[in-house]
Formats: structure tokens, sequence, C-alpha cells
């Protein structure tokens, strides 16, 4: 019998993977014009923060618990927030700071200062731009801006390329993936060309389930999928991110919009629907016209990151192991009510079903049926008493091997 080989991840996507959550911060031309999506025509004059504190962005993600914050350092109105060489459509322009200003650069340092990692949004639909209709000329324009952002703001961990605006334009994708390959190494490339993660397919947060890792498994929910081909060397594993706005619907900042902040049942139930599924989560939080996070959202942000540490910081009892059977002794009858389950994903995607049962009055009980673990799987039951519980691999491709197996009892 034949060997079958499993997609495996790189050491880049394993880091990656363990971060979890990530804060996505939409903030440019659009804050200052009640928009979503700017022409490109919007005076730079317009862009004036008033208060701007990137610091306040990033102690903000630490504070609840998310370890990278991504910046919109270009949307697709062509709004640069960098001083850039290749336009004066910039920040350079504007009266902020007399032009003299850098929030790529404000908020790289502010995430070093708060010690999580920092990633850029460079959309490669350009609505202001001139030369985006002769696409040589606006290759040679794109990759230009995106050298600067690699190689000026130190170490990124994902360079974001949005799919929107660009069905059927062909970028020269090898060109920009081999920029980011030669001055980014350990950096993701989400979702296009020669992607190392790719969007779920959707911008509410939530991934399907089963959530596979693998490439042949992802393309078919890809929104890419017929805008362009991915290249050959595409890898084989490309875990999946979960991108969602705070605000329903609104990833800019937009005035009298709290009624459509999230409730904290809503942000739960994303949690449980994609880390819980295996992904990372990518939550939208805008800076406002003055340049802070207003305070509504960050109340909310830090509510949810407490209700995730409250439910899972102290579990009951876990282990980790291999085999096809795996249990976990308590030493008293206790309740339980989640599980989590986390498989050694550097040797692969191993487990494709699996039953949890407890013990209880001499019988195994059903408790729930999976099929993918991967990197995290969250199991929500009915409460139940027992003092054993086992997890049953009930197929698997090679011997699964379990990075954790953890119990615990969430109360409402």
């Amino acid at each position: 019998m034949s060997k079958i080989e499993l997609a495996k991840p790189t050491r880049q996507q394993l880091r990656w993977q363990d971060l979890e959550m990530g804060m996505f911060c939409h903030f440019g031309m659009n804050t200052f014009h009640d928009q979503e999506w700017g022409d490109g025509t919007d005076s730079p004059d317009s862009f004036l923060p008033t208060s701007l504190d990137c610091r306040q962005w990033a102690r903000t993600a630490k504070r609840a618990g998310f370890k990278y914050l991504i910046l919109t350092a270009k949307h697709h109105d062509g709004f640069c927030l960098w001083p850039t060489k290749t336009t004066d459509y910039s920040v350079k322009s504007s009266p902020w700071k007399d032009g003299k200003g850098d929030v790529v650069y404000e908020c790289a340092e502010a995430c070093r200062q708060e010690g999580i990692l920092f990633g850029i949004y460079l959309s490669p639909w350009d609505r202001h731009e001139p030369c985006y209709s002769d696409e040589k000329a606006y290759d040679d324009f794109y990759a230009e801006q995106l050298t600067e952002l690699l190689t000026g703001y130190g170490p990124l961990v994902e360079v974001w390329f949005d799919g929107a605006g660009s069905e059927g334009r062909e970028y020269n994708w090898r060109r920009i993936t081999d920029l980011v390959a030669k001055y980014q190494p350990d950096a993701m490339i989400f979702n296009m060309g020669r992607p190392t993660i790719r969007w779920v397919g959707n911008e509410s947060g939530l991934a399907p389930y089963p959530c596979w890792n693998t490439a042949t498994e992802a393309r078919v929910s890809m929104f890419t999928n017929d805008m362009l081909t991915w290249l050959p060397d595409t890898p084989k594993w490309v875990p999946a991110e979960c991108d969602v706005p705070i605000r329903k619907l609104h990833w800019f900042w937009h005035p009298d919009d709290e009624k459509s902040l999230l409730t904290l049942e809503e942000l739960m139930n994303i949690y449980y629907k994609s880390v819980g599924r295996g992904t990372n989560l990518l939550l939208n939080i805008s800076p406002d016209r003055r340049g802070l996070l207003p305070e509504a959202d960050v109340e909310r942000v830090i509510e949810f990151g407490d209700e995730i540490k409250r439910r899972f910081s102290k579990p009951i009892n876990r282990i980790s192991g291999e085999g096809d059977c795996l249990e976990l002794e308590i030493s008293e009858q206790v309740q339980i009510n989640h599980a989590i389950l986390m498989e050694e994903i550097a040797e692969g995607e191993r487990v494709r079903e699996y039953v949890l049962e407890a013990r209880q009055d001499g019988k195994w009980v059903e408790l729930v049926r999976g099929s993918a673990i991967g990197h995290k799987k969250i199991d929500c039951f009915e409460s139940i008493q027992t003092d054993r519980i086992r997890l049953r691999v009930v197929e698997s491709v090679g011997i699964p091997l379990l990075r954790d197996f953890s119990l615990y009892c969430v109360k409402e």
C-alpha cells in the first residue's frame, strides 16, 4: 500500500496559526467622507485626524488578546498613508502634521512598543492612479509601492492583498509575491497570487465546517477562484483567515453608527465559528476622524477578549498524545460542557472523523461527533456530570497526533 503524503504547514504558517486573532484597522480617506469605497477624487486636504494615536490602537488590540494588527496602508481610492515616492496622493499632500506625517510608521512603531505583530493591506485596485489602465506601467508602480512598505517598516507578519475590484484584471503576481519572499520571507501572503493563507469566502467571520487547511479543499470557496489562477508553486497547505467588521457591514468608521456594533453574543458566535473551527479571526475596528478607536468599540472588544479568557483560560484537565483513543480522567465527578481539541498540525491533518464520549453510569455516552480538528476545534455540548471522557478517532490518515485535549465547564 502506497504511503499518503499529507500537506504540511511551513514554520511561518505554524507560527501564524498559533496567533489565532488579529485586529484589522481600516483608516484613510474614507474615514473623513462617510463612505466605504472612495473613487480616488477626494482631496488630500480632507485627511486631518485631530488626535491620531496608533499606540491606543495597539494597546487595545493587546488588551483584548489580539496578537497582530493589520493596517490599510492604501485602500481602493489610492490614497497612501505613508509618504510614498510613487504619487502625491498621500499623507505628504495633507495638512496632517504639515505633510510630514507617516501613519504606517506610527502604527508599526506602536505595535513594536506593545509587543504585537504588524501587517499591511495594500489594495491592488487603485481608482486614483492614472496608469492603472496600463497593466505593465501599473505593475511597475505597484511593485515600487510594495517595496517601500516591505523595506521601510520592519518585520511584517502579513501582507493583505484584497481581491475586490480586480475581477478580470491580471497583475504580475509572480513579481509581487517574489518581492514579499525577498524582503519579508516570514510574512504571510493573503488571498492573491501565491497565497500562504486564504480568504474564508465571506465577510461574516464564519468558517464552514469542516474547514480543511489544504489547498485542494479550499479552492471551491475562494472568491478569487474565477478571477485568476493561483501560481503553480502555491503551497498545498493554505489555512483560512476570517475577516469581519465589529460594526455590521462597515469597514470604515461612520458617524452615528454605534447601533451597528456587534453584541458580545454575536462576537462569541463568530469566535466559535472561526478560531473554534481552526481558522484565524481578523476583527476590524476602525479609527474615527480623531484617529482614535471609538470608546464603545474599545469597550466591546475588551469585553470580548475578557469573555474568551473567562471561558477558556482554566481547563478542568488536559492531556496530549497519539493514537486512535485518548482517555482523560478527572479525580472526581465534575460538570463539563466544552472540549478543545488541537492536532499536531506540523505533521498534517490526520483526523478525518472523531467522537467525543463521556463515561456515565458505567456506560459511554456520545457527546459530539466531528470531522476536521486541525489547528483547533472547540466543541460545545449539553452539560454532563462525569469523571472520564474520551476522544475516539473513527477515521484517520496515519496515527492521530493530538497536541491538546482539554475540558471546560463554561457557566453563563
